[in-house]
């Protein structure tokens, strides 16, 4: 089975590029984030291509899927008390498998608002996992974290430590989940590999692999057993013909 993740950076603009990477990869259990889309959700694009989509979505902003291959059925749309956040978590069964997906607020900057707001939801996310979830289960959370997990995981820590997506309370929200139960299965895989899954579109980032390592698999220890590899499909970052990529890239990893 091969697992993804991918904010897509509005479903609209990349539904082209989206159903091109599906045919090219094969992925079953996707999970996609900043849909940025509610009415006329494309199921029928999806279903041609083979996959069951289920979705929470809002207006304009954020929204998160699931698109799967085999049968899935939603378990939770939204998580408990964070409405105001928007549509940022969404969870299915699929098989023996409790699949979840989340786009964890940006925070801004340090300083404002809605960095006391994302650290918050993270606490909700933790709370509501612990309360919910066994990590005895076969679980993955996959998703745009909007965190860089440690160093080598932004293209200048020297530079950018403690400012957004590299202060300690972010990094120590991440680390919770880890200890929950959860391991990066990036890290798992690749312990010392520095790669990214996102680059700002501005001032040749990508070309100049300026990056971060925000977008991630996480997996309890039923899925580790099972893992066989993962990578950062930076391909699919790349523009293909007259199609635009998103700024982030698809992480995969294949499951036994």
């Amino acid at each position: 089975m091969r697992v993804a993740t991918w904010n897509i950076n509005g479903l609209r603009a990349r539904l082209d590029f989206l159903l091109r990477w599906l045919q090219d990869r094969q992925p079953d259990l996707v999970g996609l984030q900043e849909l940025k889309c509610e009415e006329g959700f494309p199921h029928a694009q999806f279903e041609a291509a083979g996959y069951q989509a289920l979705i929470h979505t809002q207006k304009a902003w954020n929204g998160v899927a699931i698109l799967s291959r085999l049968p899935a059925t939603v378990q939770e749309r939204g998580l408990p008390g964070e409405a105001e956040m928007g549509a940022r978590f969404m969870s299915a069964k699929v098989g023996d498998l409790d699949f979840m997906t989340i786009y964890c607020p940006n925070g801004k900057a340090v300083g404002h608002p809605d960095y006391e707001r994302k650290l918050r939801w993270l606490d909700s996310l933790a709370r509501h996992l612990s309360e919910k979830q066994t990590p005895t289960e076969s679980l993955i959370l996959c998703g745009d974290f909007n965190i860089c997990p440690a160093a080598l995981d932004s293209w200048n820590e020297a530079g950018l430590r403690g400012t957004i997506f590299h202060t300690e309370q972010e990094r120590q929200r991440f680390q919770l989940l880890l200890g929950w139960g959860f391991t990066d299965m990036y890290r798992h895989c690749l312990p010392t590999t520095q790669a990214f899954s996102w680059w700002d579109y501005r001032a040749g980032a990508f070309h100049k692999n300026q990056g971060l390592r925000i977008d991630c698999l996480l997996g309890t220890q039923k899925i580790l057993d099972r893992l066989t590899r993962i990578e950062i499909d930076r391909e699919y970052r790349k523009k293909k013909e007259d199609l635009l990529p998103s700024d982030h890239a698809p992480v995969m990893a294949d499951v036994r």
